[in-house]
């Protein structure tokens, strides 16, 4: 039976039009997340150059803003959401801040499921924004309790793991990675050597390795995965049954080959310690004089690796990550001595190993 045209506006498109206009209208209100020069003067000085889109700027203070928005405006233009609709989400933290965000945005209902070790503040944050948390026992339990509350509230399950890859246009209009070869086109090495970032559903190492290939651009795309994700060993082996027991580093690694992790899309995968990240992050947070999240100093660590090698085989270019969140969200887990201890164990054989690349000592060795 054909929908009724709303008595007011003559037309049953109204409410979507509307949310659309919304979150367009929000986004026009944003300015750009800022590109931030890492100097490290021993890769400087051989043609090395580092450096760090900070995403910590968004609205929602993580890269999961523009996922969010990304897959607000899929659902709405595929017809997946309508007006009073419930939003449930599986995340382990900031995608479900983000997605909070515009529900409010919009006045829907949100749900988030997540596992119950999901830090506090970010469970603060999606409960200030109007949502509610579903906590879980286990990383893997996300998927199904997320479809099940959908199904009973009538709602909307965005599954940010199925749709991440496809939600946002690859091909540029204002995306990540147009973002960033847009701002680098002035830096000494204006098209990356390398483009490093860690991936949680995939989306963001799909948009880039698909717009590198659009524009033709010589970057290449690697993942810096935390031990315990899957994703590693199934670029290895393209084994998409591979289980894994899940990543320590919030909000990047899964336990299970997620659909939105096209491997065919990234060119390496650096497999990257528990301790590596956590030394990595205050490293990094020195080195910049703010407080960084895990999975940023995930990052940093490919990124010195990476510039160890192209030292050694004589190259000079840039290499171009992501700063996902700041720190200020993890000051009782991964900022904390004590939960680092007991959760990760001693990092400080790898805090002055980090130090010494950093400062271009091992580049001497």
């Amino acid at each position: 039976m054909p929908t009724q045209p709303h008595p007011c506006t003559g037309s049953p498109d109204h409410w979507l039009h509307q949310a659309i206009a919304r979150i367009e209208a929000d986004y026009q209100r944003s300015a750009d997340t800022h590109l931030i020069a890492l100097t490290l003067p021993a890769f400087s000085a051989a043609g090395i150059d580092l450096y760090l889109k900070d995403e910590s700027t968004h609205p929602t203070g993580s890269l999961k803003h523009r996922l969010a928005r990304s897959l607000f405006l899929y659902a709405l233009c595929n017809g997946w959401v309508r007006e009073g609709a419930t939003i449930v989400e599986a995340s382990s933290g900031s995608t479900a801040v983000s997605e909070a965000y515009f529900a409010r945005l919009l006045g829907l209902p949100f749900v988030a499921v997540m596992p119950r070790s999901t830090s506090a503040e970010k469970v603060a944050l999606i409960e200030f924004y109007g949502g509610r948390c579903h906590f879980v026992e286990r990383a893997g339990d996300v998927y199904d309790a997320a479809r099940a509350i959908a199904q009973e509230t009538g709602g909307h399950y965005m599954d940010q793991f199925t749709y991440a890859e496809r939600a946002t246009d690859w091909r540029g209009n204002n995306n990540i990675a147009e973002s960033m070869f847009s701002q680098m086109q002035r830096e000494r090495h204006p098209v990356p050597r390398w483009i490093v970032v860690g991936a949680g559903t995939g989306g963001t190492s799909a948009t880039i390795g698909r717009y590198v290939r659009y524009q033709k651009h010589a970057s290449q795309v690697c993942v810096a995965d935390p031990v315990g994700s899957v994703f590693a060993a199934y670029h290895r082996s393209g084994d998409a049954s591979l289980t894994a027991p899940g990543s320590r580093i919030e909000g990047i690694g899964r336990p299970r080959v997620e659909a939105s992790f096209i491997r065919s899309l990234v060119d390496r995968m650096e497999e990257v310690t528990d301790q590596d990240s956590i030394a990595a992050m205050h490293l990094l947070s020195a080195l910049l004089g703010r407080r960084v999240g895990p999975s940023t100093g995930t990052n940093f660590v490919a990124m010195l690796r990476l510039a160890h090698e192209m030292h050694a085989r004589g190259e000079q270019g840039a290499i171009l990550s992501l700063l996902c969140d700041a720190g200020e969200r993890y000051l009782p887990t991964y900022y904390d001595e004590t939960w680092v201890l007991q959760h990760m164990g001693d990092c400080s054989a790898a805090a002055g190993r980090l130090q010494a690349m950093a400062q271009g000592q091992l580049l001497l060795s």
